[in-house]
């Protein structure tokens, strides 16, 4: 055995009584633990009924609020359209959005795997080679006495700082802390970017629906015109009566340009959600007719909640890591032990490097308190705990956003299907009249103003209803959204 094998053996029972006291040594600073679940029984004042109203014709069913019931990682199954299954499932795979979100993940776990190092200690092998030729006033550094030579030196050197106060721990937890808030705020891109497609889907639609009934009240518009200039050629009407006319239907093709754009736009939209160009344009479109709306809608208890949000759980990681950076300025203020090893050889040859006699060793210990720098790790840990406080306001406003978000679409929900139940009944009312307007005209019974107010009440009717309808799918939409999305169950 060399001499220096037996250095470190002699040391070997030291350095293991001091890697323990390592381990189990205290980390100062606050224990992190999670922020009590809150109290709270109900989003609102008043809870919402337990089923909605109903109101005739596609997406006119009633939804039932089942408590406790899960949220589905594949929430959007529930609304029953292969085309809008496809077209999530496009977004997922090719956002690019996402993708960032999903390399940002990897690369904070790589710097955690990376962080988690700085527990261990740390090994470096050095070689080195020389060739040296001292000159005749220095004795020679060979037994000799040759002034030419080579000079091989390899060394192994040890160094392993102790981690007595926790200071490196607390770097690891904060770094642990740090990659969960990015796996939450991938889980909340995910469900994000899911509930932005479904949204500008059923948008799309329905500004492609809106955009027929402009048309078709251009073309009624354009047929009440004409039967006008007929009987205004009779001497049944005027000239007012035809100028009348022609004002509406100048105004019923006015409002057609500014809804063609708005769909031309959403398309372009929804296509860069799908990670397409939009020159591309869509795989397919949605029918609102021929789209389901789930019956049964979960409701999760507030107590629940805070565990599913992603935005929710990454801002309790932000106060997790804030809680470790206190620890880590504090341990700053304390003293440091590194301890040093490093054994080796020199020889003029390499194979006998490790030849006895050559051979060469050093153990040391170094300790480290810092004393002045200018007041700067007071201030630094001030500032760590101030960014605690900041993390603290800031999981609680991302718990009240979060029953806001569900208060907002309970109440959504609720008033959608009492909209949609009266914009189908103003929508039959209205076609009902017009049909009886233009009747009357052909007859000569009233004049075209009636006609005019008939058509115009229709058209907004028309409108209001695929609005209507486009509300209720976006809002049952939002609702899962805020529940969560049911990331915790996806199977990847």
């Amino acid at each position: 055995m060399t001499d220096a094998a037996r250095a470190f053996a002699r040391a070997r029972p030291w350095l293991t009584v001091l890697a323990l006291a390592q381990l189990g040594g205290c980390a100062v600073g606050p224990n992190f633990h999670s922020p009590p679940a809150p109290t709270a029984a109900t989003y609102a004042p008043e809870p919402p009924p337990a089923v909605t109203a109903s109101a005739p014709g596609p997406g006119g069913e009633a939804q039932r609020f089942v408590q406790g019931a899960p949220v589905p990682a594949r929430w959007w199954t529930a609304f029953g359209s292969p085309a809008l299954d496809a077209m999530v499932d496009e977004a997922l795979a090719a956002s690019p959005d996402l993708k960032s979100a999903e390399a940002a993940l990897r690369q904070s776990q790589a710097l955690l795997s990376a962080q988690r190092g700085a527990l261990l200690p740390s090994v470096e092998l050095t070689y080195q080679a020389q060739r040296a030729k001292n000159g005749a006033a220095l004795s020679p550094p060979l037994a000799d006495n040759s002034s030419l030579y080579s000079l091989h030196t390899a060394q192994v050197t040890v160094a392993y700082p102790l981690d007595l106060f926790g200071g490196v721990r607390r770097q690891i937890e904060q770094g642990k802390a740090q990659t969960e808030a990015q796996r939450f705020q991938y889980e909340a891109a995910r469900v994000s970017l899911a509930a932005n497609v479904v949204q500008a889907a059923v948008q799309e639609a329905s500004l492609r629906r809106q955009v027929e009934a402009a048309r078709d009240q251009v073309a009624a518009a354009r047929d009440v015109l004409a039967l006008v200039r007929r009987q205004a050629a009779l001497g049944a009407l005027g000239v007012a009566d035809v100028a009348a006319q022609e004002a509406q239907l100048a105004q019923a093709e006015q409002t057609l340009p500014p809804l063609e754009k708005s769909l031309a736009q959403q398309r372009a939209a929804l296509a860069v959600l799908l990670g397409r160009e939009p020159s591309r344009g869509l795989p397919q479109t949605l029918d609102l007719d021929a789209v389901g709306l789930p019956a049964d809608l979960p409701l999760t208890l507030p107590s629940q909640l805070v565990r599913q949000r992603p935005d929710v759980r990454a801002a309790e990681a932000n106060l997790h890591a804030a809680s470790a950076g206190v620890g880590i300025a504090i341990a700053a203020r304390l003293p440091s032990i590194t301890l040093n090893g490093s054994a080796g050889g020199a020889a003029a040859q390499p194979g006998a490097l490790l030849a006895h006699g050559d051979d060469f060793w050093s153990i040391s210990a170094g300790l480290a308190q810092p004393l002045f720098q200018g007041g700067a790790l007071l201030r630094r840990q001030r500032a760590a705990e101030a960014g605690l406080d900041q993390a603290k306001a800031q999981y609680r406003s991302a718990v009240l956003n979060a029953f806001k978000d569900v208060s907002n679409t309970l109440d959504a929900l609720r008033f959608d299907a009492d909209g949609l139940k009266a914009a189908q009944a103003a929508e039959a009312a209205s076609g009902r009249s017009l049909a009886l307007q233009k009747r009357q005209l052909e007859l000569g019974q009233v004049g075209t103003l009636a006609v005019l107010n008939a058509q115009q009440a229709h058209s907004q009717a028309v409108v209001a209803l695929a609005a209507a309808r486009a509300a209720r799918y976006a809002d049952t939409t939002a609702l899962f959204q805020a529940l969560g999305g049911g990331w915790w169950d996806a199977d990847r």
